[in-house]
């Protein structure tokens, strides 16, 4: 079985048909998803596809996209959605300096659903791009102050992230972005991270993999990303697909197998 730890299932392209999306994963070995919250004030879609589809939790959280939108949204607000049955991480959430945003909203948002993360025991989906030193700060900044369970999502940073957060228990999930020729750095930490720190993604619609790559994503194309990642490590697809059901049920610990 392989779980596609970290799709999105409400937006569009998905939502669209999402009785297919669905079977279609059932029909490539994909057993669960979770389909992540980019928007806590839209937790109420994200709880409903949950709580329609066995095979698929959700998370509450704000994509740091959107952090300058939801700096009323404490602590508080995301451990109460959190206790939600269906509800087993906190995020997305983290630093994004490709486009312009507000870092300060970021960086406050980030810390708000650490501590969310610290409290409830849930994981921390962190995403991470174009900010590895600010990321990797506040994450040993915060891990000071008491531990808390994370994965690096959709992992498309530098060696030294990766490392840093491994250093702190931390997990790597791998996205699409992995079958990308263009890819080599993302390859070695895949290659080299601990087996037992590994999941797969798709990150759905986005960052469909070879030999999709330009379509929309969707969770049944998590194979391809688990196959590379064989490749990568000399193992079978079997055993990646072992490894990482286990490593997720692991981290995303208020998931139950079905």
């Amino acid at each position: 079985m392989l779980i596609d730890s970290h799709c999105h299932l409400d937006f569009p392209e998905l939502a669209a048909d999402r009785a297919g999306v669905l079977a279609r994963a059932h029909e490539n070995g994909v057993g669960a998803m979770v389909t992540i919250s980019t928007r806590v004030k839209r937790f109420d879609e994200i709880r409903a596809i949950a709580e329609e589809n066995d095979a698929v939790w959700c998370s509450v959280g704000t994509h740091p996209h959107h952090a300058h939108e939801e700096l009323d949204v404490q602590v508080d607000d995301l451990v109460r959605l959190s206790q939600h049955p269906r509800c087993v991480a906190i995020g997305e959430v983290g630093l994004d300096y490709h486009y312009e945003g507000d870092p300060m909203a970021q960086a406050t948002g980030f810390r708000r659903h650490i501590a969310a993360a610290r409290e409830t025991g849930l994981p921390l989906v962190i995403h991470a791009r174009d900010a590895d030193e600010d990321v990797a700060a506040i994450l040993e900044d915060e891990a000071g102050r008491g531990g808390f369970p994370f994965v690096l999502h959709c992992f498309s940073s530098g060696i030294d992230l990766a490392r840093r957060g491994l250093a702190l228990g931390g997990y790597v999930s791998f996205s699409g972005i992995l079958t990308f020729k263009n890819a080599p750095i993302i390859q070695e930490v895949a290659r080299t991270a601990p087996a037992d720190r590994i999941l797969v993604e798709t990150d759905a619609p986005y960052l469909a993999p070879s030999p999709h790559r330009g379509k929309s994503n969707e969770p049944s194309f998590v194979r391809h990303t688990a196959e590379k990642l064989a490749e990568l490590r000399g193992v079978s697809l079997d055993e990646i697909g072992r490894v990482t059901t286990e490593n997720f049920f692991r981290l995303f610990a208020k998931a139950r197998p079905g």
